[in-house]
């Protein structure tokens, strides 16, 4: 039978159940990946298996998100990264090295190969050929001991690309145009697979642009064939020993296909403040603009920042601009520097910011009070920048670097200086900001800062929990919502202090409810709207309510990763049967689920609201496996017991 690419890989890695959309199955993981925001939690969870060294082929620790080491809380962390990662047999990228996901791009990421990151941008990998999939820290850590990871068989959405990019049209417009027709909800259990005749125009890193941006879209990962263009990039890379060719079988069936022209396409921009809310750059030209970022790990390659330069060579930044770039990694800025690029973005005014994720999760860089500020990083979340006033608007680097120079946002339709961008045959590398573990790490130590705590318990499940409507929010509530990161990120390796920040942009008073709710032993029900969940895989938005005694979710819907790290963490995702039943629950509503073990069986609840005097029909989707962790109280209590 004809298979997808998608589901080749899958077949050539599972270990559990049978490829039938829909099933649970269970899959091996040849390759993770963790970052600094996301990693120490995810190595104290690992460290509390008592597993000597990691058992999965590579295992990489990056440093990109906390590199601006403000209070001793980021450095030390570093050094636990550091010490951990030699003691258990982790590849450590020093700070400086660059954003994770390009860095993999560049020194380890293969077609055929199957990866496993503690953050949501972890599919980027699938521009090569991998599956690569965004994972709470948990889930990742348990993939280092060599348990297979556990999903949903997806349902596969071909994405046919025909035609050829025109001037001034780049590899971001396509991913906005198929943010367009997806969408940021209703995605889940789906991936996205490339293919068509304009694929073979497409290099590896627009590939991986592409990639990225699917997460916005919520599907598990997307993908594009290995090829030629793979080749080459790998053979630039010194790596072309671990080149397959890759694609969907002849006759393969997708359960939906939409198709591109990109002969058609045009410059598009991701309006405030949703990656979801698409418009042609065209409508909002002329809208004057205060702040332009170019990089993070949507647009940050050698290609983007060669296009950038070509752009603004001979040019001032406007006046009313703050310009900043930031290289993806220690490569591209060699690479830059080398040939001259570099010369000609600082010539421009540009600042030149560290080959980390910075600006793009809110660590600086943050807009002026109602400033607009284009970027070409993948999220514009109402105050992710660190300013809630600020308007962000996704764009591709050409539309950013044309709007830096006139001071208005700027359509690059046959506006830029050039066709095309060619990729080099041979990248500068070299592995020097690597630390590779020793064969023997018996006399490692590893270091742990006074920040640094243990991974939370949470307890087993009650048959009936009574509590109270703790807070009630409405669609599209993200993990920055839950659980705010900029300033308040440092605390990440302490849970009692991070968990006094949940949800403090929407209700800063709901943690300290909520605490007291759990004292007097009453459990606290978040109710929610659509979307909840989207955005970063980081757990913390699980485990710091857990903390604080949230027992269930109620919402239209979850995203993926948050339903698992809910389960993980022992905080049931419960489904509005009928989503108008939402507008009958107010905060603050006395509710009860009882009869919660035999509910379990079937995944049918009943919520009474006490307040009201109503009950109220709710569904639970979840595996077998994820309402034994339910039971449990969570995973960790799963692997002890």
């Amino acid at each position: 039978m004809a298979q997808t690419l998608c589901y080749k890989i899958l077949s050539a890695h599972l270990v559990e159940g049978n490829l039938i959309k829909g099933e649970p199955i269970g899959i091996r993981i040849d390759q993770t990946l963790t970052q600094d925001a996301t990693g120490t939690m995810c190595y104290l969870e690992f460290e509390s298996m008592n597993i000597d060294r990691v058992r999965n082929e590579l295992a990489v620790s990056y440093v990109d998100h906390n590199t601006v080491q403000v209070g001793f809380e980021n450095f030390d962390d570093h050094e636990y990264l550091r010490t951990v990662a030699a003691k258990k047999g982790i590849v450590y990228s020093r700070a400086g090295n660059g954003i994770c996901h390009q860095v993999q791009l560049e020194r380890f990421a293969l077609p055929m190969k199957t990866l496993l990151g503690s953050d949501s941008h972890t599919p980027t990998q699938g521009g090569i050929g991998e599956i690569a999939i965004g994972a709470g820290g948990l889930d990742v850590a348990l993939a280092m001991a060599g348990f297979p990871f556990r999903l949903i068989c997806p349902k596969v959405i071909g994405i046919r690309l025909v035609g050829k990019l025109a001037r001034g049209v780049a590899a971001k417009d396509i991913i906005l145009k198929v943010l367009e027709r997806f969408g940021v909800k209703g995605n889940v259990n789906s991936v996205f697979e490339y293919f068509g005749p304009g694929v073979s125009s497409l290099t590896v890193p627009e590939r991986a642009t592409i990639c990225n941006m699917g997460a916005e879209c919520g599907v598990t990962f997307s993908i594009f064939p290995s090829d030629s263009q793979t080749y080459d990039f790998l053979k630039a890379h010194d790596r072309q020993q671990g080149f397959i060719e890759l694609h969907a079988d002849e006759g393969a069936v997708y359960d939906e296909v939409f198709e591109i022209n990109l002969d058609d396409l045009r410059p598009l921009v991701a309006l405030p403040h949703s990656p979801g809310n698409i418009a042609a750059v065209s409508s909002i030209s002329g809208l004057p603009v205060n702040q332009v970022l170019i990089g993070s790990c949507t647009n940050s390659s050698y290609m983007d920042l060669k296009k950038v330069a070509s752009i603004l060579e001979g040019h001032t930044v406007a006046p009313t601009v703050s310009l900043g770039i930031a290289p993806g990694s220690r490569e591209v800025l060699e690479m830059i520097s080398r040939d001259g690029t570099l010369s000609i973005l600082v010539k421009s005014g540009a600042r030149i910011l560290e080959s980390a994720c910075g600006f793009c999760i809110g660590n600086h860089q943050s807009p002026g009070t109602d400033g607009v500020s284009l970027r070409t990083s993948n999220r514009n979340f109402e105050g992710r920048s660190g300013t809630k006033s600020g308007k962000l608007y996704l764009v591709s680097p050409e539309t950013a670097a044309l709007s830096a120079i006139y001071g208005v946002v700027t359509d690059p339709y046959e506006n830029v200086p050039y066709d095309k961008i060619e990729l080099p045959e041979k990248y500068v590398h070299d592995d020097d900001m690597f630390i590779f573990p020793p064969e023997d790490s018996k006399s490692v130590e590893v270091l742990r800062g006074p920040n640094i705590g243990e991974p939370p318990k949470n307890c087993a499940l009650q048959d009936v929990l009574s509590g109270d409507a703790t807070i009630k929010v409405g669609d599209k509530i993200t993990t920055d919502h839950i659980m705010p990161a900029g300033a308040r990120l440092k605390f990440r390796s302490n849970i009692p202090v991070y968990s006094t920040f949940v949800f403090e942009g929407v209700d800063p008073s709901f943690a300290s409810r909520a605490l007291e709710n759990k004292k007097s032993g009453s459990a606290c029900f978040v109710i929610a709207g659509y979307s909840y969940g989207q955005g970063s895989s980081r757990e913390h938005a699980a485990i710091c309510p857990m903390y604080l005694g949230v027992k269930a979710v109620v919402a239209k819907s979850i995203e993926r990763i948050h339903q698992a790290n809910l389960c993980n963490f022992g905080i049931l995702p419960l489904i509005f049967d009928n989503p108008d039943d939402y507008d009958k629950i107010d905060a603050g509503d006395a509710l009860e689920l009882d009869n919660i073990y035999s509910s379990m069986k079937d995944g049918i609840f009943m919520l009474f609201d006490k307040t009201k005097g109503i009950k109220i029909p709710l569904s639970l989707f979840a595996t077998e496996e994820q309402k034994k962790m339910l039971l449990a109280g969570g995973r960790l209590n799963m692997i002890e017991g």
